[in-house]
């Protein structure tokens, strides 16, 4: 499937910016803006989210896929993958789909699951997405789904990019259908990955702890933030990510 994507930069090196579960490419809008990357970066909006294409399949191949035919030719590829753009992040780190990236970096994994939350996301998976009488309303919902109540104004590119026209009403962006993705098999992951993989999660982050991650990572990284690190210390996540490129 061919994403939707903002891109920049200059050079044969590529850095690919990956959103989670819900939100749109535009969450790294502030990310950007602190850039210290030299070369070019991409950031796409996964399947069934913001302006790229609904699907029947949200399965993580699928994502991964997508991506690979994206950022396919670039010399040396880096990824940042936040939540479940993390995931998929990890999934490139094993080569398997046609690219060889240089390092991921996994921002924010949710590795442990109750069956609460599981059951949860098979609900939310299986219901329709939910119309709204105004566009406001409907952003009002994206930023609170989204982890950006309070970090992006609500007539922000960043929030718009979240909602959509639908008839007479307003929905979300992103279809609900993707969260039949599940929780990460991050064993696997982790035991497949060809490239050096980087985890780390906002101190305060309630969906993961650095005692988890470090299961995974032995040096994971905390950083000064919450779930959505890159937006509310952007510098912050620069400062993991330059520390651990060669």
């Amino acid at each position: 499937m061919k994403l939707e994507a903002d891109r920049g930069g200059e050079g044969p090196r590529l850095l690919v910016l990956l959103h989670g579960l819900g939100a749109t490419r535009k969450v790294w809008t502030k990310f950007i803006a602190a850039n210290r990357w030299t070369g070019r970066w991409i950031a796409p909006d996964l399947r069934g989210h913001g302006a790229s294409a609904h699907s029947d399949d949200y399965s993580l191949n699928a994502h991964a896929g997508d991506v690979t035919e994206l950022i396919r030719g670039a010399e040396e590829i880096v990824v940042l993958g936040h939540s479940m753009g993390g995931v998929v992040a990890l999934a490139l780190a094993s080569g398997a789909f046609g690219v060889s990236p240089a390092r991921v970096f996994g921002l924010g994994i949710k590795v442990q699951w109750n069956d609460e939350e599981l059951a949860g996301m098979r609900k939310m998976a299986a219901t329709p997405a939910r119309l709204f009488e105004s566009r406001d309303d409907a952003i009002a919902r994206y930023l609170k789904v989204s982890g950006l109540v309070g970090l992006v104004a609500p007539d922000s590119a960043e929030a718009l990019s979240g909602v959509a026209q639908s008839g007479n009403g307003w929905r979300l962006a992103y279809d609900p259908a993707t969260a039949s993705i599940g929780p990460p098999p991050m064993g696997a992951l982790i035991a497949k990955a060809e490239a050096p993989i980087h985890l780390a999660c906002g101190i305060t982050d309630a969906m993961v702890s650095r005692e988890q991650l470090a299961v995974y990572d032995r040096d994971a990284h905390q950083i000064a933030a919450g779930h959505t690190a890159m937006v509310e210390n952007p510098s912050a996540v620069w400062d993991w990510v330059d520390e651990l490129l060669p």
